[in-house]
């Protein structure tokens, strides 16, 4: 399979990107975690992966999304994320990965990637503004690859994502990108209405025709104003997302992402490890995306990196969640972050003003961490780049 998609990749996309992708992703993300290990050593927890979310807008209204996207849009300027940006590269960093809302709404995202041709830009969207032109122009700028948000059948997406017609919109995104020879992903929230269809081999074989090289499967989180919980899997069925994952990347040539298990099959928490955090349309410092609590701002001082290796918050959030269990303490332990935000006096970050009732509201539910039916990576390459740079970084131990 390695072969096989190796030639996809150098027959079906423009070789600057591919070059990009292995210099400003590869080879520059590895030495970042490198750099990260580092740090570890001298207890210093700045994540070599940061996660940005751009804008608060969307033009969809997904279950379950934490997003405040009825709310008036807010986002961060290109000031602000050029200071980020250049702030993070003096420590090592070169993966960024770009969320939102819709990422596409801000309107000098493409201005933010042509400052930095020295990163590589992965934009979580759900792709119904990337055009020609806008795809056109990622060609040229080379270090962008657009993961493209796709949770179902037409139905199933028209529910999951709040508007009519989304898959249809969506599949226009996905071949401007096709046609402009870029590296596609694809993600999907995992839930019980798109299980059965997007979770089998049929499916990724259809996105391989679609000219898709890397599919990214995540678990539905419980969380948010409207959270859904009738939708959400069972243990049962996110064992069985993790057996889909270690069969695919076997069997398919295409390459299947996942952020929740090590090489050894053991569950981990990126959060927890501190190998990245995130950051807010309105500046705030957070754990993760969906834990939207925090006491720092990127504003606080002028470097990003000493405000948050000097946080306290972040580093009790860490050790707590890794101390309670290898999966997602949001889910798991509810609790412990109510205790969290009440001990270190952490602002709620929506606009919504309602995330301390919404935390205050959930029950504890399963995550990934399964010890009795561990999967290990059956594939070398997975298997060797998990050891080495995916892994628990004595988080948890």
């Amino acid at each position: 399979m390695v072969f096989a998609f190796a030639r996809r990749m150098l027959t079906e996309t423009d070789l600057r990107a591919v070059g990009k992708l292995l210099y400003n992703g590869g080879f520059k993300g590895v030495r970042s975690v490198e750099l990260h290990k580092k740090r570890l050593a001298r207890g210093e927890y700045f994540p070599p992966f940061l996660f940005i979310s751009v804008i608060s807008g969307c033009q969809l209204r997904c279950q379950g999304c934490w997003v405040d996207v009825a709310a008036p849009s807010k986002s961060l300027s290109l000031d602000e994320l050029n200071r980020i940006i250049g702030d993070a590269k003096k420590h090592g960093n070169a993966y960024f990965g770009i969320l939102g809302g819709e990422p596409f709404l801000h309107p000098q995202l493409l201005d933010l990637f042509a400052a930095h041709p020295d990163c590589y830009f992965q934009v979580f969207t759900n792709g119904q503004l990337i055009t020609d032109a806008v795809a056109r122009r990622l060609r040229r700028l080379g270090n962008v690859t657009p993961l493209i948000s796709i949770e179902g059948t037409d139905l199933v997406s028209d529910e999951r994502r709040g508007r009519n017609s989304v898959l249809s919109r969506t599949l226009a995104g996905l071949e401007a990108c096709r046609r402009n020879k870029l590296i596609i992903g694809v993600a999907t929230s995992v839930c019980r209405t798109n299980l059965d269809d997007l979770v089998s081999e049929r499916w990724v074989r259809r996105l391989i025709e679609l000219g898709v090289h890397y599919v990214w499967f995540h678990t539905y989180r419980v969380v948010g104003p409207k959270p859904s919980p009738e939708i959400a899997l069972t243990p049962d069925q996110v064992l069985a997302v993790r057996r889909f994952i270690v069969k695919t990347r076997s069997t398919l040539p295409i390459a299947v992402i996942d952020a929740y298990w090590d090489d050894k099959g053991e569950a981990l928490c990126p959060m927890a490890t501190g190998i990245s955090h995130h950051i807010s349309p309105y500046g705030d410092i957070e754990p993760c995306p969906i834990i939207q609590f925090a006491r720092e701002t990127v504003r606080d001082r002028e470097s990003v990196f000493d405000t948050i290796t000097g946080s306290a918050f972040l580093r009790d959030f860490r050790e707590t969640a890794a101390g309670a269990t290898r999966g997602c303490i949001v889910l798991e332990r509810p609790d412990l972050v109510r205790d969290l935000v009440a001990r270190h006096g952490a602002r709620d970050t929506t606009q919504r003003g309602t995330a301390a009732a919404e935390l205050d509201a959930m029950q504890p539910r399963g995550s990934q961490h399964n010890p009795e039916h561990v999967v290990p990576e059956d594939h070398w390459a997975y298997r060797f780049a998990k050891k080495h740079w995916f892994f628990g970084f004595g988080a948890y131990t």
